[in-house]
């Protein structure tokens, strides 16, 4: 029995043992060596030598990996450094830090302190930011990449990109600035071909695809050697079609807006020079002004300059493309990029005299003598010359009033005692206008060359007021700058003096004493309204009357006046005896 039960222990020790061996080789079977890393799928062969692992398939799901970003290189600069381009027309600088203008010079035109004119404010843009900095919806990421430094590569027409130079660039040339933090790209890409234009792309993408983004032209623009006071009446946005544009002076916004596309162009001006957005889709794009507060160095006046921020928004999310055109508002610029653009040079409501009065300017001034201040005297001369016969019919129309002024004195003695608004006043009009129909006189006619001369006055007015041909352009003598103010004052004193003169010599229409005495004060009205107004303007009203004042002498000994007439006293109808 004992043997039995060690048979027992022995059968179960060997089926134990037994047991032991068919687990350990059916359920516990070695595990194999670690698998070797697969390279990543790529186009190029891998080179002779290289690890396996760079050769394997990635082993993450197509899934999971069509979701997550793709990796983008980093781009990143070292340090900050300036490109410049430069043409006869301008010179560009560009930093590398933000890929940003520091300055742009348009180097045919000098400012108030007779410096080259620089459109960029450089101190009020180191504190709100330099021109074609670019936003987007994230503000950190905003300041993030108008801080970054930019790679920057520059290309010619059929040459390759390269590193550009410590010298200025020469157009045409394309300034491609780049970077990346290995998450988020941005890129700018500025094309410089001839003339004032410059052909721009701006893009930020997160490595799947572009966000919205804006462009934006901060600091304000224009002279800026003008004080604060003198560059807010005449610093303004602009905006709309090519046949339609909308103005907004620099002061009248009060508050943030936005104008919705479509838009061909938008931008800001000054008094002579422009600096527009043409985005390549009008419909895509939004514009947006603000005004920007900052404090300048040794501000000691209660208002702190507020200059004009402008903005070019992409609506959608992709690259913004556009032409960038910064120029002098003159017309032949203009008429390069389109002829649309002329509208950028306002010449006001009368338009249609003031835009003839400069081309004839113009010619006078390249073709005849170049000097604007003569150019102005010569142009005076012929268009009294033109007037003449309107003058003459107006003087002969002042004489023959004279004539009858005795018959209508007398016709406004016998109402004299009615008030103003008496119904018998009326008949009182019939009998005056019966006494000019009678002998054939138009009270107006001696009107005629004074309501001539409004519409050419204003257009001189514009036409000194708007045109960069004439602005710092020298006169004659002492006069150095035709859009000016007289800086010795003898032009307002002149056209006083020789107004005076020219209403003395000339026969007035009534012989009212009170009439007459208020006409002699004119002249002084007029010179203390027309004090501080361009030297041009005055040195054309002081020419037209010197030449009146000739014409009128001739008048005068040729062309006598008639004797007055004499008529009876007649009571008017209801009136006691």
């Amino acid at each position: 029995m004992k043997l039995d039960q060690e048979k027992r222990v022995m059968a179960a020790f060997a089926l134990t043992f037994v047991m032991l061996i068919l687990y350990r080789v059916f359920f516990m079977k070695t595990p194999p060596p670690p698998a070797k890393k697969p390279a990543a799928t790529t186009s190029a062969p891998v080179a002779s030598g290289q690890p396996a692992a760079s050769a394997a398939p990635s082993a993450q799901p197509q899934a999971a990996k069509a979701a997550a970003p793709q990796a983008l290189p980093v781009v990143q600069g070292s340090k900050s450094e300036e490109v410049v381009v430069e043409s006869k027309l301008y010179r560009v600088t560009f930093s590398t830090e933000g890929a940003v203008v520091k300055s742009w010079v348009l180097k045919g035109y000098r400012d108030a302190k007779n410096e080259p004119l620089d459109t960029v404010d450089g101190p009020a843009c180191a504190t709100l930011g330099y021109p074609l900095s670019v936003g987007t919806a994230d503000a950190a990421l905003k300041a993030k990449l108008n801080q970054a430094i930019y790679v920057v590569g520059a290309s010619k027409p059929g040459a390759g990109e390269a590193a550009p130079s410590g010298t200025p660039l020469a157009p045409p040339v394309t300034l491609t600035f780049t970077y990346s933090d290995g998450k988020i790209q941005a890129k700018k890409q500025f094309t410089f071909e001839d003339g004032y234009t410059l052909k721009a792309s701006v893009s930020v993408a997160d490595g799947q695809s572009s966000l919205p983004i804006d462009v934006a032209w901060p600091g304000g623009f224009g002279d800026q050697s003008l004080p604060p006071s003198a560059s807010e009446s005449i610093r303004q946005a602009v905006y709309g079609s090519l046949g339609d544009l909308s103005r907004l002076a620099q002061h009248k916004i009060k508050e943030d807006r936005s104008i919705p596309g479509p838009l061909q162009l938008a931008g800001m001006e000054d008094k002579y020079f422009v600096a527009i957005f043409l985005p390549e889709a009008p419909g895509e794009v939004a514009f947006r002004l603000a005004r920007q507060e900052w404090s300048p160095p040794n501000w000691t006046e209660k208002e702190k300059p507020r200059p004009l921020l402008a903005t070019l928004a992409e609506t959608q999310p992709k690259p913004l493309s556009f032409r960038l055109f910064v120029a002098p508002k003159d017309l032949d610029v203009l008429k390069s990029v389109s002829p649309s653009l002329e509208s950028l040079l306002d010449f006001g409501w009368f338009s249609i005299i003031a835009k003839p009065l400069f081309i004839g300017l113009r010619y006078i001034y390249d073709h005849w003598i170049h000097n604007y201040g003569w150019a102005i005297i010569i142009l005076t001369l012929g268009i009294n010359l033109c007037m003449l016969p309107m003058r003459l019919k107006s003087i002969r129309s002042a004489q023959e009033m004279q004539r009858v002024s005795p018959i209508i004195k007398g016709i406004q003695d016998k109402y004299k005692q009615y008030k103003f608004n008496d119904p018998r006043k009326a008949k009182m009009n019939e009998e005056v206008m019966k006494v000019y129909s009678e002998h054939h006189i138009n009270p107006l006619g001696s009107c005629l060359p004074m309501l001539l001369q409004i519409p050419f006055l204003y257009g001189f007015y514009r036409v000194l007021d708007v045109s960069i041909e004439l602005r710092h352009a020298p006169g004659v003598v002492w006069i150095k700058d035709l859009s000016a103010a007289d800086p010795i004052y003898l032009l307002p004193i002149a056209m006083i003096i020789t107004t005076f003169f020219l209403q003395r010599m000339t026969p007035m229409a009534s012989v009212d004493p009170a009439q007459q005495r208020m006409m002699m004060v004119m002249p002084i009205m007029m010179g203390v309204m027309f004090f501080r107004f361009p030297s041009g303007m005055l040195l054309y009203w002081v020419t037209g009357n010197v030449v009146q004042m000739g014409q009128q002498l001739f008048i005068n000994r040729y062309m006598r006046a008639p004797d007055p007439l004499l008529a009876p006293v007649r009571k008017p109808a209801g009136a006691k005896e």
